[in-house]
């Protein structure tokens, strides 16, 4: 089990600036003390950083920080990126020919991730025709966008999560400011469908034809999915791409090691 306040700085593709330069100048590693619970929480930041910490709630435009040995730390909500419930788990290394099968099988989509007019059809429920404009509109299959919906906020434009995510594509406030769009209208469902459409749009341009890296990049973020070089070993991330791959009638074997 690991022990203490682990601070893990991931490979970035981004030249933004840390936000939290005195963070690491500080050596804010404390090593020795008591023990991360086995569920602790990764909290992601913009500038690409993660803490390990023991538990994440945010609170209005604030973010509170509990760590395993005592103490909070808060910080602006538009600094998080993401929050992961599960901590890291390294999985064991598999021989190298399962390793290709595996890798190939997740190449295959099955599943067409640009809009065409022949296949593409209004998904069910009260925001099918909204989804299925602004999928249109940005060139992406309106089913792997209603699923994703699904996923995220079961088709409900004012839920939050206890993480800060809100709306009907449960938009980070960080995410949403790339995308041209402000906290203050998270809850407005078409402003967050149009702001979640073209994050998934950017994704599948980072991610071409492959639709396991796309999904597993919304959830834990695209720096994630560019270290570990498809999906991270992070089981929520894992779990998520899993849940959307069923409800979009993609075959179980295309997760297999997952």
């Amino acid at each position: 089990m690991t022990t203490g306040v682990e601070i893990l700085v991931l490979m970035k593709h981004s030249s933004r600036p840390s936000p939290f330069p005195w963070l690491f100048a500080c050596g804010f590693v404390l090593l020795g003390l008591a023990a991360v619970p086995a569920r602790a929480e990764l909290v992601i930041l913009v500038d690409g950083s993660v803490m390990k910490v023991a538990g994440f709630q945010a609170d209005g435009d604030q973010a509170r920080i509990l760590f395993a040995a005592g103490g909070t730390m808060t910080m602006p909500i538009e600094r998080v990126e993401r929050v992961l419930d599960d901590e890291y788990t390294p999985p064991p290394e598999p021989p190298p020919t399962v390793a290709q099968a595996q890798a190939e099988a997740l190449k295959v989509a099955e599943i067409p991730l640009h809009f065409e007019e022949a296949q593409a059809k209004v998904p069910e429920g009260p925001y099918g025709p909204m989804i299925f404009e602004a999928a249109k509109r940005h060139s992406l299959n309106p089913q792997v966008v209603a699923a994703l919906i699904h996923a995220e906020s079961a088709g409900n434009p004012r839920a939050i999560s206890n993480k800060g995510a809100r709306g009907l594509m449960q938009l980070m406030p960080a995410t949403a400011e790339r995308f041209g769009l402000r906290k203050e209208r998270l809850l407005d469902p078409q402003e967050n469908l149009e702001a979640g459409v073209k994050y998934l749009s950017w994704l599948i341009e980072q991610f071409p034809n492959d639709l396991s890296k796309v999904l597993a990049a919304y959830n834990a973020g695209e720096n994630a999915v560019w270290r570990y070089n498809g999906i991270p070993p992070y089981r929520e991330t894992r779990d998520y791409v899993r849940r959307i791959f069923g409800t979009l009638g993609l075959t179980t074997a295309k997760l297999a090691g997952l």
